[in-house]
């Protein structure tokens, strides 16, 4: 049982950000996922769907999504040309006015039904971040490549060693801030640059309670879609060293 925290915070609203780029196949499942999950305590949703210049039919499908459910809260903001996730992030989370910030990829790997596992700790009084690590817990999680599981490891090993935390999984997706803290960082990086920079900024900032929770994990191949690759692992390694290790 977690401890009592007589200052537990209100929160009335998450803000759901969602950049998408060329998932038109899979966009509207998702959205129903996100639409379907009843958050714990009452709080309401914000989905702000952040289109990243996307080259098929991603838009329409928004589009038509948003206009079946126009008392959903859902908000959508078009980049003219691919500028790269990081930059569609910064422009979800520019534009949240809940209390609190989730990152949802548009793909379905990640299950909005897990929310509620990861706001608990917030809930409770206990965080002002948290993480849902991929690597814990004895949630489902898709077997699939050995070098890119490892890889992934390495990453958060080295950003553990720049930030001091002892984190799991400092690339996954799921992150919960509060959203004035992360309103707050002066964020650079538009592409996956944008997980190993937000980690090592949030880390700095002072009294700043960071929690990991275990989630599933349901990984695409690269033939259903993934888009990470070689080169983003090592500008996530670059952005460590650069926002880690020699910070201003």
């Amino acid at each position: 049982m977690a401890p009592h925290n007589p200052d537990k915070p209100k929160i009335s609203k998450l803000s759901i950000v969602i950049p998408v780029y060329n998932e038109g196949r899979t966009v509207r499942q998702i959205l129903d996922l996100v639409r379907e999950v009843e958050l714990i305590g009452g709080i309401q949703k914000e989905i702000i769907c952040v289109d990243d210049g996307s080259k098929d039919d991603t838009v329409e499908v928004l589009k038509e999504y948003i206009a079946e459910y126009p008392n959903a809260g859902f908000q959508l903001h078009e980049h003219g040309v691919n500028k790269g996730k990081g930059a569609a992030l910064h422009t979800g989370i520019a534009r949240a006015t809940g209390d609190y910030v989730i990152i949802q990829d548009a793909d379905l790997e990640y299950d909005p039904a897990e929310y509620n596992h990861l706001l608990k700790p917030i809930l409770r009084g206990m965080a002002d971040v948290v993480y849902g690590s991929r690597f814990m817990g004895g949630n489902p999680h898709r077997i699939l490549f050995f070098w890119h599981s490892l890889g992934n490891q390495f990453l958060t090993f080295c950003s553990n060693m720049a930030t001091n935390l002892n984190l799991t999984d400092m690339e996954t997706c799921y992150k919960v801030f509060r959203t004035d803290l992360v309103q707050g960082l002066d964020l650079k990086e538009k592409r996956f640059g944008f997980e190993p920079e937000v980690t090592a900024k949030i880390s700095r900032i002072p009294k700043v309670r960071i929690y990991e929770v275990g989630i599933s994990y349901y990984g695409r191949t690269y033939e259903e879609g993934k888009k990470i690759g070689w080169r983003d692992g090592f500008r996530a390694l670059y952005c460590i060293t650069k926002y880690g290790f020699f910070r201003a």
